[in-house]
């Protein structure tokens, strides 16, 4: 089945593309933005792409792509974008970041990544298999508070505590190391069932977000995300669910407004200090069409901003 990148239309007008800008792609995946993105460029424009999945790296996608010289694939972290647009001499120089924040197609469609409770397979959910514990072994030694705590706040997960005590349980008596094996055990956890959605749903979030610092690594992107940009440089980031749009939409909001030094009354000019971002347009949602032929693009919301130059910030 070809891949359909969610909102493609509404990121490629959102970036503002020039023909020779240079672009970020922050979450490889199969390719799809990335691809459209070069076909918007000319010859000297340059677009480089990131993604912490090892299996995006040596993928198919990846190969037909790195064969254009205008594109750079690199395997790395969100929380590595300004060390490595420093490496490449484009600190300040970057006319636009795409970030495609959560799970992509390629993890959920693959059983033996573990991330979908719809699929039997090994309960691993690390989004770069090289580094840190699966979610098998953290789920082999996590306390009951830490388990509640993550499943209430990344999940908000209502019958978090009985889910987390059936965990321990049931841990007691044999490990829990596959998809199908979690899923049945929240499945029967629950109390109550929410029409069209499977109780596991917001219990693999929660563990798949704790595993792979999903928040921290957004907190830290976007900071960088503006650092790197140049004036006038765009900022689009797709989120999937409350946490990540919360986190986006806060951010943005912060960094377009006016903050005084706190402490200090009355407040004058020069206790003021500006934010770098400007707002652009409210946030977006994919159409109804798109939604109809893609399903995943239902919960996406997509938010821009915009670098503001110094002159700007000074005026």
């Amino acid at each position: 089945m070809e891949h359909v990148p969610v909102m493609l239309s509404e990121v490629l007008q959102q970036l503002a593309l020039k023909k020779n800008g240079i672009y970020l792609d922050g979450t490889f995946g199969r390719g799809g933005h990335s691809r459209e993105i070069l076909n918007q460029l000319g010859p000297e424009g340059r677009l480089l792409a990131f993604d912490r999945d090892i299996e995006a790296i040596n993928s198919v996608y990846a190969q037909e792509i790195s064969t254009d010289l205008r594109f750079q694939l690199n395997h790395n972290w969100f929380s590595k974008l300004e060390e490595f647009v420093a490496s490449q001499g484009l600190s300040g120089k970057i006319d636009g970041i795409l970030l495609d924040l959560g799970v992509s197609s390629p993890q959920l469609d693959n059983p033996e990544r573990g991330f979908s409770f719809l699929r039997d397979g090994l309960l691993d959910m690390r989004m770069d298999t090289q580094v840190g514990v699966s979610a098998a072994e953290w789920l082999a030694n996590v306390d009951e508070a830490t388990l509640v705590k993550v499943l209430f706040e990344y999940g908000e997960e209502r019958f978090a505590r009985r889910i987390a005590r059936a965990i321990l349980e049931k841990r007691v008596e044999t490990p829990i190391t596959t998809t199908l094996q979690l899923a049945k055990l929240i499945e029967d956890a629950v109390p109550i069932k929410e029409k069209h959605k499977h109780p596991a749903t917001r219990s693999f979030q929660a563990i798949r977000i704790e595993i792979n610092r999903e928040l921290e690594e957004l907190k830290d992107v976007l900071q960088q995300a503006v650092n790197v940009l140049k004036p006038g440089g765009r900022l689009v980031v797709i989120s999937f669910h409350s946490l990540e749009d919360r986190i986006v939409k806060r951010f943005i909001r912060h960094e377009s407004g006016a903050k005084h030094v706190l402490g200090r009354l009355p407040i004058k000019e020069v206790d003021i200090e500006r934010g770098q971002l400007k707002k652009i347009d409210k946030a977006l949602k994919a159409t109804a069409q798109e939604v109809a032929l893609n399903p995943r693009s239902r919960s996406a919301v997509l938010r821009v901003a915009e670098k503001i130059s110094v002159s700007s910030v000074e005026a």
